[in-house]
C-alpha cells in the first residue's frame, strides 16, 4: 500500500455544500429551468453528488429530477491495464434519456478519460439532447479536449498529487484533500 501525505485540505463539509448549491443554481440558470433535465452520477462518488444536487434543485424549483447511476467500467480505454477480470457494477438509469439534457456528475476531473467513457456509455443507451458536465473539483492535466460546464472548485495540482474527495455516503465524512505521494 502506498503511503500518502496530506498536503492540504481544500474543502470542508460547508465548502462542498456551498459548491453544490452554486452548481445547482447554475444548472437551473443555464437550462432556463429544469424541464427535460436529468442527472447522471458516475460511480462511485459522482452518484451521491448527483443526489445532493437533485436535492438542492428540489429546494429551489420544487421539482424532483431523475438521477441515474452510470458504471463506466466496460467503456474505459485502460480496462485491460486495470484488472484481468474487471468488476462491473450496475448502471441504473430507469428513465428515458432520449432527447433529455443530461448532466453528468463526478467528483474530480483530471485527464478527461472517465468523462469520455461516460459519454460513450450514455450514447450507447440512447441519444440525449445534450450532455453537460458538473464536477466538484477540476484539477487540470487534461489528455482529451473535455471541459466542465459546472465546477465547484478549480485546484491546480502537480501530477504527483492526488485529490481525495471524501463523502459521508461513501466514506463517513465530507472533505476534499490534496495528498502527495
Amino acid at each position: 500500500m502506498i503511503d500518502l501525505i496530506e498536503k492540504a485540505k481544500i474543502m470542508d463539509e460547508k465548502g462542498i455544500t456551498r459548491a453544490l448549491i452554486r452548481i445547482s443554481h447554475e444548472i437551473i440558470e443555464r437550462n432556463k429551468g429544469v424541464q427535460d433535465v436529468a442527472l447522471i452520477g458516475i460511480k462511485r462518488r459522482g452518484v451521491p453528488l448527483a443526489k445532493r444536487i437533485s436535492d438542492e434543485i428540489y429546494k429551489i424549483e420544487n421539482v424532483r429530477l431523475n438521477v441515474g447511476i452510470l458504471d463506466i467500467t466496460l467503456y474505459r480505454d485502460d480496462l485491460s491495464s486495470l484488472h484481468d477480470q474487471p468488476v462491473v457494477n450496475s448502471t441504473s438509469i430507469d428513465f428515458d434519456i432520449k432527447d433529455k439534457v443530461l448532466i453528468l456528475v463526478d467528483d474530480v476531473l483530471y485527464t478527461g478519460r472517465t468523462v469520455r467513457a461516460a459519454m460513450d456509455a450514455l450514447i450507447h443507451i440512447a441519444r440525449p439532447k445534450s450532455i453537460q458536465l458538473a464536477i466538484l473539483i477540476d484539477r487540470g492535466h487534461r489528455e482529451l479536449p473535455i471541459r466542465a460546464d459546472y465546477v465547484g472548485k478549480n485546484v491546480p495540482t502537480s501530477k504527483s498529487e492526488i485529490v481525495c474527495v471524501n463523502l459521508s455516503e461513501v466514506d463517513g465524512y465530507n472533505e476534499v484533500v490534496i495528498n502527495e505521494l
